[in-house]
């Protein structure tokens, strides 16, 4: 079976599984919004491109920004990247200076959810107060343990757990004669999930009675006030 059939497989088990909860996480964060907050999202290495992915999207909400933590991000080194990613406390003196509010929502992105810095990053977001959703693989939490030097998972610290059921080690594939599994999924389904959440996020706040905050393509002829708008709306919380 191919990577792509394997794949939507996978994304058709998680749209049955997770419809539910999704929708109820998608409630919480519209009333946010509602209220005047923004959602924040977090990741480091292949999790930080999730973090930007939905940010300043044709067809993707308004409100929402990526943490960037430059020795955290690939481009800075992607061996150097894990390495900080495991270390304790680095996250903390970074972060320490973001802007995140008690009407604000976090997401934090990490497929094993065993690593200090999205751990410290999600401890931040409950300390102010923040909605702090955790996207993770509960495949790794049986056998999988903290790294935190407080004991604790990602999933310990969280108020909504999003479960992607990446497979242990990421892979989907495996080939006779190929001595080990192959092709990551991990950024196929964060995607496909975060995209799911804010398309269910647009729903919530259609039935709320507001008007959904979502940009139009730029290489659309004629949409340059609303998205200039929308800009200005939240251009002092979110630099775009």
């Amino acid at each position: 079976m191919s990577y792509l059939s394997k794949a939507a497989e996978q994304i058709l088990r998680l749209e049955e599984s997770t419809n539910e909860r999704m929708t109820s996480i998608s409630q919480t964060i519209a009333e946010k919004l509602k209220a005047g907050g923004i959602i924040h999202l977090f990741g480091c290495g292949h999790s930080s491109l999730l973090a930007q992915e939905p940010y300043y999207r044709a067809g993707g909400l308004v409100p929402v920004r990526p943490i960037i933590i430059e020795p955290l991000m690939l481009h800075h080194g992607a061996v150097k990247s894990s390495v900080y990613e495991k270390t304790s406390h680095l996250v903390q003196d970074h972060i320490a200076e973001e802007d995140v509010r008690e009407e604000d929502v976090l997401i934090v992105i990490s497929t094993s959810g065993r690593n200090p810095a999205p751990i410290d990053a999600a401890k931040f977001g409950r300390k102010k107060c923040a909605y702090v959703i955790g996207m993770l693989s509960m495949e790794y939490a049986s056998n999988q343990p903290s790294r935190h030097e407080s004991g604790k998972r990602l999933e310990d610290v969280v108020d909504a757990v999003i479960d992607t059921q990446v497979p242990l080690g990421d892979a989907l594939l495996k080939e006779e004669g190929v001595p080990t599994a192959f092709a990551p999924l991990s950024s196929v389904v964060g995607v496909a999930l975060i995209q799911d959440l804010l398309a269910k996020t647009v729903v919530r706040l259609k039935e709320m009675g507001e008007v959904p905050p979502v940009f139009m393509s730029g290489n659309l002829d004629g949409v340059e006030e609303h998205n200039s708008k929308l800009v200005e709306r939240y251009k002092h919380r979110i630099e775009f």
